[in-house]
């Protein structure tokens, strides 16, 4: 009989880079993004408690608290993930246009893989990393092949179309979804030994290729839609079930921010839809989370939610071990492009 550990975290790309650069969307997007209307560039239509966050230096003073409470969080997360012990961790984040591009756009897919290799800090171009490293280190994780075939085994075995994958097609094939959280779970660079499961989604869906993983559009036509909230929910709900029944000792680990600024059209993909997350929230901090289930796609897209899909994963997974969230944090914000929850499920 297996345990499983569930954890809910972020993989918050600004968090890598010094405030003073000022990483989040918002500051590139002002100035470059076409979909911004003219009026909302002054800052002096934004909303009330946008223009606090914002203050007269582009938010670098209020950025600092918030990156503090989410690496406070994460390093209570990684205390238990100690305490735990576990076998493996499975990580469920998305691929945006990393490993999966024109080739193959899979709805899920287990990472099977032997071992895997990431460069994190090639994203950041130019920019310096908040730990002073070379931007071109290669950070060095075990995968755990064996475990990510009986995975895979197992959900097909309940139905669920499972794609599987031993090697990548792209790059490292370690999407930024799960180097960031990895490098998030070390902080203080002591080290994570853990072999680690990456299970993708396809939470862009319509946006994935013409998006080209960032916020411009580069064609005129959506792509086909992300798997539903209910499909995702339902493939939780087998991940936890074929868990149950192995035996090990299993973290399993759902990271995305919620509402994304950049994504949210009726706030002219400045802002993320407040109203939504915290109505998410207060649903998980209830134990109705099963209610994510119902929630039709559209809506989710209507909020700028596309990544959130990878916690309505988690939420099935534990719905159906009847585990419920202890939140850590929900960190919120209008300015650095989504809110952050981190959470345990005990």
């Amino acid at each position: 009989m297996g345990e499983i550990l569930g954890i809910g975290a972020t993989h918050y790309p600004p968090g890598l880079v010094p405030e003073e650069y000022k990483p989040w969307p918002l500051a590139r997007m002002l100035h470059t993004d076409p979909r911004i209307p003219e009026h909302m560039k002054d800052v002096n239509n934004w909303p009330e408690p946008m223009r606090m966050e914002w203050g007269d230096d582009e938010g670098i003073s209020s950025h600092k608290p918030h990156r503090a409470r989410v690496f406070k969080a994460f390093r209570t997360i990684r205390e238990k993930i100690d305490e735990f012990n576990p076998d493996f961790v499975v990580i469920i984040g998305d691929d945006q246009y990393e490993n999966f591009k024109e080739d193959i756009i899979p709805p899920f897919c287990v990472l099977a893989y032997d071992e895997m290799h990431a460069i994190p800090f090639h994203r950041l171009g130019d920019r310096p990393n908040i730990w002073d490293e070379p931007n071109d280190k290669v950070f060095e994780y075990k995968g755990y092949h064996m475990a990510g075939r009986a995975l895979a085994r197992g959900l097909l075995k309940e139905g669920i179309d499972m794609s599987y994958a031993y090697k990548p097609l792209h790059g490292d094939g370690l999407g930024h979804a799960f180097a960031n959280t990895l490098l998030y779970l070390d902080l203080d660079r002591t080290g994570f030994n853990y072999p680690v499961l990456p299970l993708a989604v396809n939470c862009y869906g319509s946006n994935v290729i013409r998006y080209r993983g960032g916020g411009a559009q580069f064609e005129a036509e959506p792509d086909p839609p992300s798997p539903s909230p209910k499909r995702c929910f339902e493939m939780g709900q087998a991940v936890g079930r074929v868990l149950k029944d192995s035996p090990w000792r299993v973290c399993v680990m759902a990271s995305s921010s919620w509402s994304h600024g950049f994504l949210t059209e009726k706030n002219h993909f400045m802002y993320p839809d407040i109203e939504a997350d915290r109505a998410r929230l207060a649903e998980l901090e209830a134990g109705d989370h099963v209610k994510w289930r119902d929630i039709p796609l559209e809506d989710f897209e209507d909020a700028g939610h596309q990544e959130l899909l990878n916690w309505v994963v988690l939420a099935g997974a534990m719905h159906e071990l009847g585990q419920k969230a202890d939140v850590l944090d929900w960190v919120e914000t209008w300015c650095y492009n989504a809110g952050k929850c981190m959470a345990i499920f005990k």
